[in-house]
């Protein structure tokens, strides 16, 4: 049975765990507790008993071992971005971001990457080599917690998940141990880790593969709201042809009217084509973009640039906000879905938002070398839709995305990605992530080596029932 344990802790205990960890120890009430504790996520932060700001494994280890000797919940932070769906409330923080590192081997073609390590230093240290990490549309997220999620990466329909590019793993399980975690060592913790994030301890570093890529043609065209219609319609029939070095997505855009947002832009409600194409010649990519050229975009930033730059494709705010999303697996969609897409949303609807149909397939559908827990592989679209609190009330936006949702529903394979999972009852709609034995295999794993359920401040997958065991 779970423990929870809700109570304070002592001004001793605070001391003496303080002198076991390198990094600083902050309960509430401290000068730096605020700032240690904040993330890129604004709308639920943490609010820890103590926030334990780790240096290496060491500090976790203590900190992991504190915890559970005395049934405390643990949650681990890197940049925030993953605490958009659930907060602790007591127990014990570990922040990660004084552990930021990268080890680069370029013969084998492998980056280590400690756990506080953001994509854009990891894609910093493999341009010179002239290879490129699987990261995703935003560089400044954390590159592990992101990979353990699953990680759609700008590249991913032709080289899968980041996931499932994962050679070894450094972790911190629940009785304290640091466990170096691979396909030949404690396989079925490597499977669960590999797509079920933070559920089973923290994971301090990671091996993964790099590759070959040193420059993309990607860019962004942006349309007027009055061709959402023809726009995504036409993506929709253009993103069936493309090869697998394609990758792509289109989005419904409510943008602010804020000095930051370019003025033939600002305040309008436009509709952003965004393209990473892994091509070895620009050529290639002129000719794979030209049908969506031909509707005529108000904005074009397509051509050649190096993968650095990367992020520049998508934009993502890099300040810190209040979002709120929800999001759905998709199969094969048509005419009628893009309507009821459109019908709940644009200059029409009094919440803004942003609805994004992502690209799957290729790679993505085909299981890796390597099994792991990452499910809903048969989906051809990931669909999301966004709104940030500074723009709308919650009691606005939750109905509005449920609306949303409900309308793709016909169109939906019944499954969520577990790194866009940011919404309400996030608890309950974590099994939607995996395959159903999946799932289940989950559980079991979980039951042995956190049969206490301390990682539970997360997509919690819990302990089942009635089987418990030690490794």
């Amino acid at each position: 049975m779970t423990r929870f344990n809700t109570s304070t802790v002592s001004a001793a205990e605070i001391e003496a765990l303080t002198r076991q960890i390198t990094g600083p120890v902050l309960a509430p009430g401290d000068d730096r507790y605020d700032a240690e504790r904040a993330g890129f996520q604004t709308a639920r932060r943490h609010r820890p008993d103590l926030v334990v700001g780790a240096t290496g494994p060491a500090d976790v280890r203590a900190a992991v071992t504190y915890a559970g000797s005395r049934g405390l919940a643990v949650a681990v932070q890197a940049t925030g971005h993953a605490s958009a769906a659930v907060a602790a409330e007591g127990g014990v923080l570990i922040t990660t971001s004084r552990m930021s590192a990268v080890r680069m081997d370029a013969e084998t073609r492998t980056a280590w990457v400690a756990a506080g390590t953001r994509w854009d230093q990891v894609i910093r240290e493999a341009q010179p080599a002239g290879l490129a990490p699987l990261s995703g549309s935003a560089p400044h997220l954390g590159a592990v917690s992101y990979t353990l999620g699953g990680g759609l990466a700008l590249l991913s329909r032709g080289y899968g998940y980041a996931a499932d590019h994962v050679r070894r793993l450094e972790v911190v399980t629940a009785d304290g141990r640091l466990r170096h975690v691979a396909h030949d060592s404690e396989p079925d913790l490597f499977w669960a880790l590999r797509g079920g994030r933070d559920n089973f301890g923290v994971v301090t570093a990671m091996e993964i593969e790099l590759f070959p890529v040193t420059t993309l043609y990607g860019g962004a065209l942006v349309f007027p709201a009055g061709k959402a219609a023809e726009v995504f319609g036409a993506y929709l029939r253009w993103a069936a042809t493309m090869p697998e070095t394609m990758n792509s997505s289109v989005a419904l855009i409510s943008l602010p009217d804020v000095p930051a947002i370019p003025e033939p832009l600002r305040g309008r409600h436009t509709v952003h084509v965004r393209i990473a194409c892994a091509t070895g010649d620009p050529e290639t990519g002129e000719r794979l973009v030209a049908p969506l050229r031909a509707i005529g975009a108000i904005s074009d930033t397509v051509g050649e640039l190096a993968y650095a730059e990367a992020g520049s494709i998508y934009n993502d705010p890099v300040v810190p906000g209040a979002f709120e999303a929800d999001t759905a697996m998709l199969g094969e969609l048509d005419a009628a879905a893009v309507r009821a897409v459109l019908d709940l949303a644009g200059p029409h609807e009094p919440v803004p938002h942003i609805v994004e149909l992502r690209h799957l397939g290729g790679r993505l559908a085909h299981p890796p070398a390597v099994d792991n827990a990452v499910g809903n592989r048969d989906a051809r679209y990931l669909f999301n839709v966004v709104s940030r609190l500074e723009r709308a009330d919650l009691a606005e936006i939750r109905p509005a995305h449920a609306r949303v949702i409900e309308a793709v529903a016909p169109w939906s394979t019944g499954g969520r990605f577990l790194n866009f999972m940011n919404g309400a009852n996030g608890a309950a709609r974590v099994p939607s992530a995996y395959d159903a034995a999946a799932y289940r295999r989950l559980t079991g794993i979980k039951a042995i080596y956190d049969p206490e359920n301390i990682f539970r401040s997360n997509h919690n997958i819990p302990p089942v029932e009635g089987r418990t065991g030690s490794r």
